[in-house]
């Protein structure tokens, strides 16, 4: 969540930079052609949604090396909406699976909002690299979060409307139909959640019991009573009632000329001094309104259905899970540690001595990855 209130901030920063460059008749033009296309448009934010359509397109990013360092970026349809993947190593297990030598285990990222994989490049090279490439690493991103190609829309087919596939369960159920189709069945799983990720990967261990999940590591979990944690209190009235009014600005914003978009993102970020700069391009992407209304969106449900723990999934997975809470996080304060902690006194639940910041993946996803190496390691041995 600490990127999409960069994306709000900037959006409201800007848009009188923008308004006062453009002249009068140009505006309203552009707000005609904006409400023109909301209205044909089905990325609605709160309508009837996707889902059922089987991922069936591929489209693999110019130059993409598969297992080398740099990493296979991959279009697909999830749930009959575009989904981005981000693959180090293999990328067809279906395929390797039936090789000589098949990975022992994937490495499987689940993001938080936004759901753009490309914030977690640095993590997950470090991470792919730190075992010496053995194991393929992956990140599936939200569903309806990245841009399309050209060649692509946001959604495969209109008609398919049968449920909510960009709010909070719709994602649930998106990471699932993909571990469906592109992971072989009985493939063991370390799964990685950030933030809503954590969440979404405890409703996936428990709608499928049968997933061969090793290890799940549950960095700044936002699990519990999300509108009730700081930065809740003060992003839920944004998220359920405000995040329309950022529509027409996004939109304005999306008209600048890519130069001038990457630019105003060094400046939102000029405080960072150890800025990963890896992640310029993700955060430009997030000036697009169809990303934002459906993170947005999704944000919104997340207020009202994070609630309570599920104390339940986690008892019965205990063994399993690592979780990883920071000590200046305004998503899930330190009160909400001590109090999981305190549940679970047998558990590996663990509190940052490291001033690493929620958003970890700004500046810290080379230090991330390094710890999470070695939280995981006894259990790669036992493979």
């Amino acid at each position: 969540m600490g990127v999409s209130q960069l994306s709000l901030s900037m959006a409201l920063g800007l848009m009188v930079f923008a308004l006062r460059r453009l002249p009068v008749n140009v505006i309203a033009s552009l707000i005609t052609n904006f409400l023109r296309s909301q209205t044909l448009k089905r990325i609605s934010s709160f309508g009837p949604e996707l889902c059922g359509a089987d991922p069936v397109d591929v489209m693999c990013s110019p130059g993409s090396k598969g297992p080398g360092e740099d990493p296979s970026v991959e279009y697909v349809y999830c749930r009959g909406v575009i989904t981005e993947l981000l693959k180090y190593g293999p990328t067809d297990l279906h395929a390797v699976s039936k090789g000589p030598n098949p990975p022992k285990m994937l490495i499987l990222v689940i993001p938080g909002n936004p759901g753009v994989v490309g914030f977690y490049k640095t993590y997950m090279r470090t991470l792919y690299q730190t075992f010496l490439q053995r194991y393929p690493v992956w990140a599936v991103s939200h569903a309806g979060h990245c841009m399309p190609p050209e060649t692509f829309d946001m959604i495969e087919d209109a008609s398919v409307t049968e449920k909510d596939v960009f709010g909070l369960d719709g994602q649930i159920e998106h990471k699932l139909a993909f571990l469906r189709k592109h992971v072989p069945r009985g493939t063991n799983l370390l799964l990685i959640g950030h933030s809503i990720g954590c969440y979404i990967i405890l409703e996936m261990i428990k709608r499928d019991p049968d997933l061969k999940v090793v290890k799940a590591v549950m960095l700044f979990p936002t699990i519990e009573r999300m509108a009730c944690s700081p930065q809740g209190k003060v992003m839920t009235p944004v998220l359920c009632r405000l995040r329309y009014a950022f529509y027409l600005p996004i939109f304005l914003l999306s008209l600048l000329p890519e130069r001038l978009k990457i630019s105003m993102v060094h400046l939102a970020l000029r405080n960072l001094y150890t800025l990963d700069t890896s992640i310029i391009p993700s955060t430009v992407s997030l000036i697009n309104v169809d990303c934002a209304a459906n993170g947005m969106y999704m944000g919104s449900q997340e207020m009202r259905l994070v609630v309570e723990r599920d104390n339940a999934t986690i008892r019965q997975h205990l063994s399993k899970l690592i979780f990883y809470y920071g000590a200046t996080d305004h998503w899930c304060p330190v009160q909400y540690y001590h109090d999981i902690r305190k549940d679970f006194p047998e558990g590996d639940i663990r509190l940052c001595e490291r001033g690493i910041r929620h958003a970890f993946v700004l500046d810290s996803g080379d230090e991330m990855a390094n710890m999470t190496a070695e939280w995981i390691l006894d259990d790669l041995r036992t493979l």
